[in-house]
């Protein structure tokens, strides 16, 4: 009896190598002055029957060398003889990298590591990511967003315009000039283009602190606003608390928290209405998965917070309808750095499934133009 639950246990893969690359790629449209680019860090994970999964680490502006880094010299001697099972990998990698800090640059590089390990879990099946999960929404809404506080006033309201001709339903824009009055304008010049019926959600990105966004929303609030997103410091869970308390506004928060315990701790002081985990910074699928499983039992809404091709994918494995975050000529494909079709298509202001095996999409070994 003994030797057929041996035999099971051999039959599971086991890692014998990590590689990685980094690739950094200008944007399109540049996201100011201090995030010109975006930076990949493209990982795969090999096992001793052959197998390789590809998964990627991802950064706007901080980090990619120190997260490479970590792939590199801590993680992939660490995850040498591990089963890989990306669950089971994640939680003791986890464990082995806390000393370096329990979220930020140590969950981004694990991201890394997860997703490469989901991708190969899912082209063993036969099946995409998002089948292996289990599909559950046959599209998702994607909405209009830009970083685009840097914009003049006729460029905000071209790229709105944009978004309307796009079909878009809902929109994204960035609050925070040191002028509240100059947000005024750009606000209202924004819900004029949208006019009543479509959404519109700001995002302060940290700017403000705790009076100065009651101020904002003494003046904003009257422009019918879907969300506030990250008007004070994210680590600030007091600030959030007495804010959401007082807000007319819906309050919107997450990408800027790392781990299931933050989450945790924001959705248990009440202090947010719609969290937005970033799934490479909270550490790849696996932690992601559980964070919306949180989310739920709490009624919470869950918004996946940019990139669409990964997003996108695990936006139709959630059981209640969510939006796609698409920032304008942002998206991988856009910024020509995947080496096939991507993985997801874009339509009608919705994204569906290509039916890919795996994650769906490597990268190029350099950008095309």
């Amino acid at each position: 009896m003994g030797a057929p639950a041996a035999e099971a246990v051999r039959t599971v893969p086991r890692i014998t190598g990590l590689s990685t690359r980094l690739l950094t790629v200008p944007l399109r449209r540049s996201w100011g002055a201090e995030a010109p680019e975006n930076h990949v860090i493209a990982t795969e994970v090999h096992t001793d029957d052959g197998g390789t999964g590809f998964g990627f680490s991802w950064t706007p502006t901080i980090g990619p060398q120190a997260v490479k880094a970590l792939l590199d010299h801590d993680i992939a001697p660490f995850i040498a003889g591990l089963p890989a099972t990306p669950e089971g990998v994640w939680d003791v990698l986890w464990k082995r990298l806390h000393e370096a800090g329990g979220g930020g640059l140590t969950t981004i590089a694990m991201a890394g590591v997860d997703l490469a390990l989901w991708d190969l879990q899912a082209r063993r099946a036969g099946t995409s990511v998002t089948g292996l999960l289990g599909q559950r929404q046959e599209s998702a809404e994607v909405y209009g967003s830009g970083v685009n506080l840097h914009y003049t006033l006729d460029e905000l309201v071209a790229q709105a315009e944009r978004w309307v001709a796009a079909g878009h339903q809902a929109v994204k824009i960035k609050v925070g000039k040191p002028d509240l009055r100059e947000d005024r304008e750009r606000v209202a010049a924004v819900r004029s283009v949208l006019g009543p019926d479509r959404r519109l959600m700001i995002d302060a990105n940290q700017r403000w602190d705790l009076p100065t966004t009651f101020r904002a929303l003494d003046v904003l609030a009257e422009f019918g606003l879907e969300w506030l997103e990250e008007p004070i410091r994210a680590d600030d869970l007091w600030a959030y608390r007495r804010l959401r308390k007082h807000s007319p506004v819906p309050i919107a928060l997450g990408e800027n928290l790392h781990t299931i315990y933050r989450f945790r701790d924001f959705i248990e002081a009440e202090a947010v209405d719609i969290i937005q985990p970033n799934i490479i910074r909270v550490g790849g699928i696996t932690p992601f998965r559980r964070i919306v499983e949180l989310a739920r039992t709490n009624s919470i809404k869950v918004m996946p917070h940019l990139l669409p091709e990964l997003s996108g994918q695990l936006a139709l494995t959630l059981a209640e309808p969510t939006m796609v975050e698409d920032v304008e000529e942002a998206s991988f494909e856009q910024l020509g750095i995947l080496a096939g079709p991507s993985p997801v298509r874009f339509a009608n202001s919705r994204v569906a499934l290509a039916d890919r095996p795996g994650l769906g999409f490597r990268f190029r070994e350099t950008p095309q133009p």
